[in-house]
């Protein structure tokens, strides 16, 4: 491999796309994002994807797009399409979060085992059930995932996903195959080929590749979801590692050599090669903060905080009861009384809150029997407060980090160059 060779990783996110490039020793050689284009009237949302994809690949500099070897492309999860024999969108996508397939998990529950990460009214599986109702689903030659669809573009081969991705929809990634209770069901001639992802797929199309400069042997790569790409981007490669996600809401992600399935938690496992990363989310996070405080004043109020003097609050910020990681209580009710008068003093008492309710997901993920965690790398916005580093690090008890690369198209172009140390390419 030439030591000009890079890799291109692309994120499709909820609400626009990025392009990170990279060379063999992961550094970053080029970066590009961009907001999906304003929807025209009866324009397919599949077209802006589309648009937004080329665009991004146009606006590369011309030194990195004549050098590029591969290039892998992540999205949303559970965000699915069907599509013709040409791999023409025959409908609207479902997105991630669209749960119009609620009255399908009733089916589900005949077919798949109890607990399956398939019985959710956003499972790919449930919507691909929604999709065989309507009346267009006669033309219907292949379900695929976002990254899959957006892949076929570049490769030109329909019909092919990553493991990452096909989890919702039912295939085993112990086994890897499909189950036999899926793989004998009418609808299996719809589902697609499935890759480790990271796995050569094919070339670039000739025709794209004169178009944008691209050499011709330039192989796309099976992608991953948006999630597990920001987790690769992270640094963690050793059971034990995790990353904690400071979001709207609070999102942790545990590498283990455990496999861990509890459905009332809402804990279940996607394969990193021969190790599992175990998830769990709580309802907590930064939205909670921002009911109270702006982040102008977060971040002032945190710089008079001493984290080796707690408050004696025993917050569990929420902004509606019920949580279900690591309480599973629909009813939970948000413990944010008593508030004092003093704002540094509350927002040292919220952070507290929502370290001991981090503290706590680890714990349960290590007590269902995850490797006990050793490090934690922490990406989303709260990664920026140093404060509430040092605070979660006490309540932990073991180090905490700011995650060095936080983009999910970072860990999606280690994937396009083989960078992905946990891969496990004899799958």
């Amino acid at each position: 491999m030439q030591s000009s060779a890079l890799f291109l990783g692309i994120d499709f996110g909820t609400s626009g796309a990025r392009a990170i490039a990279i060379d063999a020793t992961g550094a970053i050689q080029a970066q590009v994002s961009l907001q999906y284009p304003e929807t025209l009237p009866d324009q397919p949302l599949t077209d802006r994807w589309q648009q937004t994809l080329y665009k991004l690949l146009e606006q590369l500099p011309i030194s990195v797009r004549s050098n590029l070897a591969g290039i892998a492309i992540d999205g949303t999860s559970s965000t699915v399409l069907l599509c013709d024999q040409q791999g023409q969108p025959i409908a609207d996508p479902i997105l991630y979060n669209d749960s119009r397939a609620a009255a399908q998990v009733a089916i589900l529950q005949t077919l798949a085992p109890p607990n399956h990460t398939v019985l959710s009214a956003t499972s790919s599986l449930a919507k691909l059930l929604w999709y065989a109702d309507q009346p267009y689903f006669a033309q219907a030659c292949y379900l695929l995932h976002q990254a899959d669809w957006l892949s076929f573009l570049l490769h030109g081969q329909l019909g092919i996903s990553d493991y990452h991705n096909s989890l919702k929809l039912g295939y085993d990634v112990e086994t890897l195959a499909y189950p036999v209770w899926l793989d004998t069901h009418p609808l299996r001639y719809l589902l697609p080929q499935v890759l480790v992802p990271g796995q050569a797929i094919a070339p670039i199309r000739s025709a794209l590749a004169q178009r944008f400069s691209i050499p011709q042997t330039c192989f796309i790569h099976a992608g991953t979801t948006d999630s597990i790409a920001a987790f690769l981007a992270s640094g963690a490669q050793q059971p034990g590692e995790a990353v904690t996600s400071l979001g709207s809401t609070l999102v942790l992600k545990l590498l283990s050599s455990t496999r861990i399935e509890e459905a009332r938690y809402g804990i279940y496992s996607h394969r990193l090669g021969n190790l599992w990363l175990v998830g769990g989310a709580s309802n907590t996070g930064g939205a909670v903060l921002r009911k109270f405080f702006t982040d102008t004043e977060i971040a002032q109020l945190s710089q008079h905080i001493d984290p080796n003097q707690p408050t004696q609050y025993d917050y569990y910020p929420l902004l509606q009861p019920g949580d279900r990681f690591p309480i599973n209580n629909p009813t939970l009710p948000p413990r944010l009384e008593p508030r004092p008068d003093n704002p540094q003093e509350f927002l040292q008492g919220l952070l507290e809150g929502i370290a001991r309710i981090e503290t706590q997901g680890y714990r349960l993920l290590e007590t269902l029997g995850a490797t006990p965690l050793t490090h934690v790398y922490t990406a989303g916005g709260g990664a920026k407060n140093t404060v509430w580093m040092q605070i979660r690090a006490k309540s932990l008890g073991i180090p905490v980090q700011v995650a060095p690369y936080t983009e999910a198209a970072y860990g999606t172009a280690q994937l396009a160059a083989g960078l992905d140390r946990t891969a496990d390419r004899s799958a």
